[in-house]
């Protein structure tokens, strides 16, 4: 029996007994977790999941994926160039169990962290929230400043950022290289951060 599931925004086809590495799941090592987004079981086709059934998996480890480098070169006359690594979390499973009904009463763990989750995006939202806009600045009552200011941000990012929780070039200027990687993964900037200096310029904006 073969399944296709969904966990952080990716598809898998799996067996019983296959080891995979996907998006970092909150759990430890040895916990036995539930995957309830599954697409197909067999020849079943869900309308998008498949009702019922789930695939059961066990923790074999925390791990990080290879590092990757990222390249910023500012083609001005004062430019700048920029390399940072970047090493992805993941959590290294094995496919213990496809189950194609009853999953839903099964008592397993469902298995959070990753974009696919149903429970996952709310947590994933709140750790950037809280390092990159500090309480004191959304209790401020005021508007914010006028984040269109920064290079390439107009109203539709200037949305998103507020969204985020993120008002003041006060809150930007103050991100770490974590917040940087938090941010861009949320709210899909694909590196727009470092690209166009957001940090740099919130830090003159601020003064």
């Amino acid at each position: 029996m073969f399944a296709v599931m969904k966990t952080g925004g990716k598809q898998y086809r799996v067996t019983q007994g296959d080891v995979l590495r996907v998006e970092k799941i909150a759990a430890e090592a040895g916990e036995t977790i539930q995957f309830n987004e599954v697409l197909m079981v067999d020849g079943t086709v869900g309308t998008p999941t498949v009702a019922g059934a789930g695939v059961q998996a066990e923790v074999i480890d925390q791990i990080k994926g290879p590092k990757t480098l990222k390249f910023v070169k500012r083609r001005r006359k004062h430019g700048s160039q920029r390399t940072r690594g970047h090493r992805q979390q993941l959590t290294l499973v094995r496919i213990t169990d496809i189950l194609d009904k009853g999953a839903d009463k099964s008592g397993v763990k469902a298995a959070l962290g990753g974009a696919g989750a149903p429970a996952a995006a709310a947590p994933k939202a709140a750790k950037p929230a809280s390092k990159a806009a500090p309480a004191p600045a959304a209790d401020a009552g005021t508007a914010g400043d006028d984040l269109k200011q920064l290079s390439g941000v107009g109203p539709a990012l200037e949305k998103k950022l507020h969204a985020a929780g993120v008002t003041t070039f006060a809150q930007i200027a103050a991100w770490t290289e974590a917040d940087i990687a938090d941010m861009d993964e949320k709210l899909s900037f694909k590196g727009r951060i470092e690209r166009e200096g957001w940090v740099d310029q919130a830090k003159a904006l601020a003064k």
